[in-house]
C-alpha cells in the first residue's frame, strides 16, 4: 500500500465511521477501485486500525458527556455500566450465534472458513445497505419522544447491534441510534449510548483481527512492522481527525431532525456497491 492509498482509505473510514452509513462497505469499495484485497489478513488488520483512529475520536468527542452521565455517582455509574453490560453480552450472543448460523449453512462447517469472507459479496454489502436505510427512514419519522433509557431499551440495541456484525454495510451506529429513536428514547442519549457501546467492542475486535493475522502468517518479523503495523498507525491517526469532523456532522444533523438523509444515501450507496461489485 502506498502513502496515498492508505491516507484515502483513512479519510473515507474516518468520515463514514461515525456516520449511519457503514463505514466498511464504503472502506471496501475504495479498496476494491485502488486494486486492494479486502479479504486478506493485512487489510482486515488496517481496517480495524482505522476503526480504532475513530474509536479515539469518539472518545475525546463524547468525554464530557459520558463524565456526567457515568460518573456521576456511584450509583449512576453501576447503572449505566449495567445497561452497557447487558447490551454488549447480547451482541456477543447475537452477533455469534450469526456466525456460527452462516459457518454451517453456506461453508457446511468447513474449518477453514472465516466471516471476513464475506466482505468482498457485493451484493450482500448492497442488502445491508439497503436495511441499514430503510430502517434509519423508519426510525426518522417518529417524533423525539424524550424517554430515559431503561435496560430493556439497552437489551434491544445490543441485540439489534450483533446483527450488524456479519454483514459489511449494515452500519452499527445506523442501526443502534435508530432502534434507540424507534423505542422512544432521546437522541442524544441514543447517541451517546450507541457509541458508548463501539468503544466497549472495539478493543475485542482489534485483538481477534491481530490473532487472524498472526494465524494466517501473513507476514512476519520486520516485514509486519514495516508494511501493516506502520501503514496501520498513520491511517489510525488520519481516521481520527476525520472522526472528529464526521461526529459533529451526525450530531447536528440528528438533532435538527435530518436523519432520513442518512437512510436515503444508504439506498443509493446499495446501488453503487452493486454498480462497482
Amino acid at each position: 500500500m502506498t502513502l496515498l492509498q492508505i491516507l484515502i482509505l483513512a479519510l473515507v473510514q474516518g468520515a463514514a465511521e461515525l456516520l449511519p452509513v457503514s463505514s466498511s462497505a464504503h472502506v471496501i469499495v475504495a479498496e476494491k477501485l485502488m486494486g486492494l484485497d479486502p479479504t486478506a489478513p493485512e487489510m482486515t488488520l488496517l481496517l480495524v486500525m482505522l476503526h480504532t483512529g475513530t474509536m479515539f475520536a469518539v472518545i475525546v468527542y463524547f468525554w464530557n458527556a459520558w463524565r456526567a452521565r457515568y460518573f456521576a455517582s456511584v450509583a449512576a455509574f453501576g447503572r449505566e455500566s449495567l445497561r452497557l453490560v447487558v447490551a454488549t453480552a447480547l451482541t456477543g450472543l447475537v452477533g455469534g450465534g450469526l456466525v456460527v448460523a452462516i459457518h454451517r449453512l453456506l461453508a457446511h462447517g468447513h474449518p477453514g472458513f472465516e466471516i471476513e469472507q464475506l466482505f468482498g459479496n457485493a451484493r450482500l454489502m448492497a442488502a445491508a445497505l439497503a436495511a441499514a436505510g430503510l430502517l434509519i427512514i423508519a426510525a426518522a419519522r417518529l417524533a423525539d419522544r424524550g424517554r430515559e433509557l431503561t435496560l430493556r431499551h439497552a437489551a434491544w440495541i445490543g441485540a439489534v447491534q450483533g446483527l450488524c456484525l456479519p454483514f459489511r454495510g449494515f452500519s452499527r451506529s445506523g442501526a443502534t441510534i435508530s432502534t434507540g429513536l424507534l423505542l422512544g428514547v432521546a437522541r442524544r442519549q441514543a447517541e451517546e449510548f450507541s457509541f458508548a457501546l463501539a468503544v466497549v467492542l472495539t478493543p475485542v475486535a482489534i485483538a481477534r483481527e491481530v490473532w487472524r493475522l498472526v494465524k494466517a502468517h501473513a507476514l512476519v518479523g520486520d516485514t509486519v512492522a514495516a508494511h501493516v503495523f506502520v501503514p496501520s498507525l498513520l491511517g489510525m491517526a488520519f481516521a481520527f481527525l476525520a472522526g472528529l469532523g464526521a461526529l459533529r456532522w451526525l450530531s447536528r444533523w440528528l438533532e435538527q431532525g435530518r436523519w432520513h438523509f442518512f437512510g436515503a444515501y444508504c439506498l443509493g450507496a446499495a446501488l453503487v456497491v452493486l454498480w462497482v461489485g
